[in-house]
């Protein structure tokens, strides 16, 4: 019990994260206001354990929270407001901007945190924070890849996370690796089903 009172943030944060994840398994527009939370409650977790670049991911996290709301209840548009944006694949012509926008952050933070901070592990939370930027876009635009992305990056942070002894985070990042694995077959499945019925 003391140890949840000393660490009720952490582990507030850990629950709502994995709510967070069953939402947008589920496609549920609450994704977005679940996400929104986790990543205030995340600000302070991150910040208390010295990892600035994950610290500052949750400020983008709140923008694209945002976002995505605002995608996807817009619908498909002004021609069709009231049906749902469909999964679709990564088009071909994304791919290259997405690895170059996830090598020039990785970069780019990488040397911020070399360079301005006492970050313990600047490469690992420079990974971990270019690809999560580039991954939760293409979760706003229904990017089925994204998922792909997410088993990378939340199996790397778990072990990061364990090195930093933030235990709750690490399970977390544990279920998250195994929930990104189902959203991927959820979603293969339900993009499947709405091919069959075009």
């Amino acid at each position: 019990m003391e140890w949840l009172c000393n660490n009720w943030i952490e582990v507030s944060g850990a629950t709502i994260g994995v709510i967070y994840v069953l939402f947008s398994i589920k496609q549920s527009v609450l994704t977005w206001p679940t996400g929104l939370l986790a990543s205030a409650l995340y600000i302070y977790v991150y910040f208390d354990s010295k990892f600035y670049a994950d610290m500052s991911l949750q400020v983008y996290y709140v923008v694209i929270s945002i976002y995505g709301w605002y995608y996807w209840l817009k619908g498909k548009g002004d021609d069709a407001p009231d049906e749902e944006v469909d999964i679709v694949r990564t088009p071909l012509k994304h791919w290259c901007w997405i690895a170059i926008s996830g090598i020039v952050l990785f970069v780019f933070t990488r040397f911020v945190l070399i360079r301005f901070t006492d970050s313990p592990i600047p490469t690992g939370d420079a990974i971990t924070t270019a690809f999560s930027i580039v991954a939760t876009w293409m979760l706003a635009r229904k990017y089925i890849e994204h998922w792909i992305l997410w088993v990378f990056i939340d199996l790397f942070s778990s072990y990061l996370y364990y090195q930093k002894e933030l235990y709750p985070t690490t399970m977390l990042f544990i279920i998250y690796t195994v929930m990104a694995l189902v959203g991927y077959f959820e979603w293969h499945k339900e993009m499947k089903r709405d091919f069959s019925h075009e």
